[in-house]
This record gives C-alpha cells, structure tokens and sequence, in this order.
C-alpha cells in the first residue's frame, strides 16, 4: 500500500497543519479533511527523496527557508525563492497557492 502525504487547504491543526502521511490501499478515495480538527486537506503530490541522500549545506538551508516560507503561508516568497533555486514545479504550485493564474 503506498504512503499518500496530505496538506491542509487554509490552516490546520498541529496534526495537520505542515501536512501528514497517511498509509492507504490505491482504490481508496482520498481524504478531504484532517481526521483529528476536520479542516479541509487535499492529497499532495509526493516529491522523490532517496532513502539516503548527503545534501549540501546549502540545500538544507534552501529547503529549511522554503519550508518556513510555505509553513506561514508566505508563498509568494516560497515561489519566487523555488524559482530561483531552478525548482520549477515547486515554485509554480507556491505561485498559485499565492493567487497567481498561469
């Protein structure tokens, strides 16, 4: 059963609000709310990681800063920092979490 990883729509409990994982079968329907305050969620799509993986100092400031950015709901910022670093998809899903329509 693959692990599906969620985010809250607006804001969200403790639980929910920088997002959780949840283990469920591929026919099952996704969730549409945190199953702890009930805040509205919606499936995200799961970026690759390598089960071990060396990053730079300088990536894990770059991720630290856009995980701060997207946590307070600064996306815009998140975006514009994403596109920069050359982190398209990152940077056009932050851009139209701030309202942008491309």
């Amino acid at each position: 059963m693959p692990i599906y990883e969620y985010r809250p729509i607006k804001s969200g409990c403790s639980y929910c609000g920088k997002g959780f994982d949840v283990l469920q079968k591929i026919s099952d329907q996704p969730l549409h709310s945190c199953p702890k305050c009930g805040a509205g969620v919606r499936r995200a799509i799961s970026r690759f990681a390598a089960c071990v993986s060396e990053k730079s100092p300088e990536t894990t400031s770059l991720d630290s800063k856009l995980n701060n950015y997207e946590a307070e709901g600064m996306w815009s910022h998140a975006a514009e920092l994403a596109d920069k670093a050359g982190l398209k998809e990152r940077a056009m899903d932050d851009y139209k979490k701030a309202g942008y329509n491309f």
